[in-house]
């Protein structure tokens, strides 16, 4: 059975999730606050975390910001804050999904199997490691480095790198780029991928390299040239 973690300081969310899972076949545990989750994390290796945004000892960004140090654990965030920015500031943050209160439990349940497919159909087709002049992906660690440098990249801008890594030299446009990043059936603005990118840009900038280049009205490509 796979395990999620559902971590809400509402007893009334985490009750009609839970039990929403579990009827799903899912192996569900609980905590209500940050500081809890994180122990959860730690003890049972879940599959999968459905994380609330605001709570005590410890806000959900803080805690996936934590996770995401030494795992890439799917991590679908919960939040009452709707705004675009919010929800950029949770997928820069390492979140995989965001959805807003209220929500749809039939929803919610079909995002977590949608990330938890996603997880299990890892790219096989794909090589594992991917070279393009100084920059060396492996998508089976999940690393990514540059001259000896390992960046600290979210899922998200992970996915975008190495989608255009495969690509060296040639356009992407934005839809591709979704396509790469997130579920199939998730759809976001043109405007969260190009924070993504800003965020990842500043990353790369940051160990001496500026290879992703805009190609206006098309989309990035990725270049050392």
């Amino acid at each position: 059975m796979q395990k999620v973690l559902v971590v809400d300081d509402d007893a009334h969310i985490r009750d009609v999730v839970c039990f929403a899972l579990r009827r799903e076949g899912f192996d569900v545990f609980e905590a209500s606050t940050g500081h809890t989750a994180i122990e959860q994390f730690e003890d049972l290796q879940p599959d999968l975390i459905v994380l609330d945004v605001l709570m005590p000892e410890g806000d959900g960004i803080a805690v996936c910001e934590q996770i995401r140090r030494s795992s890439r654990i799917p991590i679908i965030f919960l939040s009452s804050k709707d705004a675009e920015t919010d929800r950029i500031k949770g997928l820069d943050g390492g979140g995989d999904d965001y959805v807003t209160k209220p929500f749809s439990v039939r929803e919610l349940v079909a995002r977590v199997k949608a990330q938890l497919r996603r997880k299990d159909e890892a790219p096989t087709a794909f090589r594992s490691h991917v070279s393009v002049g100084p920059l060396d992906i492996d998508t089976e660690s999940r690393t990514c480095v540059i001259d000896g440098h390992t960046l600290d990249l979210t899922r998200t801008e992970f996915d975008l790198l190495t989608a255009m890594a495969r690509t060296e030299g040639k356009v992407l446009a934005r839809e591709k780029l979704m396509s790469a990043a997130y579920a199939a059936n998730r759809v976001v603005s043109d405007r969260t991928i190009d924070s993504h990118i800003r965020r990842l840009r500043q990353k790369l900038r940051h160990v001496g390299v500026e290879p992703v280049h805009t190609v206006h009205g098309v989309g990035f490509r990725l270049s050392f040239e």
